[in-house]
């Protein structure tokens, strides 16, 4: 159990030091690259910071237990909106600016589709190539709309403005930072999760209670470093562009990848909570981005309410 508890706070302390050498690599990127920070976030920093998750379910469904690999997909995704935006708001308010509203669409499509595959109980290789070329047509078109002198402007290039050790870093330097702040999220992810897993079958939880919330927070926490980093470095279109990134990336990427491996149905259990609370909080993130000028702390505060209290249930009902 020692040793446990040793891999969870030595995973927390490269966690944090990966998302600020994430963060410092993607903003510069996107200078040298000339993308608005909220593409980056949903391209690189989203793609980046799900990799804790496609490892954590990949090595689940290859060791014969899907259940926690789709676990944690839908954990991941409800703790990427109401713990990570919640969290981040209460640090610091992210305005909105009117971006990041399509994205929010294609990310409820996406539920959508894990909900529907769930209650018809279907699976097969074939589902899962569906998940990759939807993923692949999203990437491919949210890039070429980036690429429209409206959406760049949409998404705030005044914000680079402010970051000069960004924009001093070479692109060398910044693949560099990117690289290793990749490497410092999935190692510190495996550490978290390794001693999450052991010390929650030590409480005798279940496959799926452990995926959608052990594995899932524990996996979830690169993307709360990598957005906390960038609100706090006065980046909120990275902030708001790596979680709706990484909740695509979450079921598209991690989803079809889990399907390949492992094509058995997504677990019912799923269905009592989980996965409607999934389209409800994205339709909340969608709806927020419509009618709201930021989210203010009261939101991340009604945010975080909400997980935790889905995160009470989970432990104590299920």
């Amino acid at each position: 159990m020692l040793l446990a508890v040793l891999s969870i706070v030595g995973g927390l302390v490269v966690l944090v030091l990966g998302g600020e050498w994430l963060v410092k690599g993607a903003v510069a990127i996107s200078i040298r690259l000339g993308l608005p920070t909220l593409i980056t976030g949903l391209v690189v920093v989203g793609a980046a910071t799900s990799m804790p998750e496609m490892v954590a379910s990949l090595s689940a469904a290859l060791a014969g237990a899907p259940d926690i690999g789709w676990g944690n997909i839908a954990g991941s995704n409800i703790a990427n909106i109401l713990l990570i935006l919640g969290a981040v708001a209460l640090l610091t308010p992210i305005p909105l600016r009117g971006i990041g509203r399509r994205d929010a669409v294609a990310g409820i499509m996406a539920a959508a589709f894990l909900y529907g595959i769930t209650l018809a109980g279907v699976a097969s290789i074939a589902i899962g190539l569906v998940f990759l070329v939807l993923l692949i047509v999203y990437v491919v078109w949210r890039y070429a709309a980036s690429r429209k002198r409206g959406d760049v402007n949409a998404a705030g290039h005044d914000e680079h403005e402010f970051d000069d050790e960004a924009t001093a870093l070479t692109m060398g330097r910044a693949l560099f930072y990117l690289v290793i702040g990749v490497a410092g999220l999935v190692i510190g992810g495996n550490f978290l999760i390794d001693g999450s897993v052991i010390v929650a079958t030590r409480f005798g939880l279940s496959e799926t209670v452990i995926g959608l919330t052990v594995v899932a927070i524990g996996t979830s926490l690169p993307e709360l470093a990598a957005s906390a980093t960038a609100a706090y470095r006065g980046q909120p279109g990275l902030a708001l562009g790596n979680v709706l990134g990484s909740n695509i990336y979450n079921i598209l990427l991690i989803g079809g990848a889990t399907m390949l491996a492992a094509p058995s149905p997504v677990t019912s259990e799923l269905l009592d909570l989980e996965l409607p609370l999934l389209l409800v909080s994205s339709l909340i993130l969608w709806a927020l981005l419509h009618f709201a000028s930021r989210i203010s702390r009261w939101m991340g505060a009604v945010l975080l309410a909400m997980f935790v209290g889905n995160t009470v249930y989970v432990l104590t009902i299920t």
